[in-house]
């Protein structure tokens, strides 16, 4: 229970901290998501994507 109360007392009883907790919350979230949704993606994409099979269609001329 004592850990509920510490939460409560430096997160939940003042309205500003309680509003920065949801930003930065928010922003943590989006960021996890984000590279979350990418890996995902590019596990079900593997070997489709330009970058997995650019080598095919490059040639060493290309490179100048």
């Amino acid at each position: 229970m004592s850990f509920v109360k510490t939460v409560y007392r430096s997160l939940f009883r003042r309205t500003s901290t309680f509003a920065v907790g949801i930003l930065v919350g928010a922003v943590i979230f989006e960021r996890v998501f984000d590279q979350g949704s990418d890996a995902l993606f590019e596990e079900l994409n593997r070997g489709k994507l330009w970058k997995h099979i650019k080598h095919n269609y490059e040639s060493e001329d290309d490179e100048a």
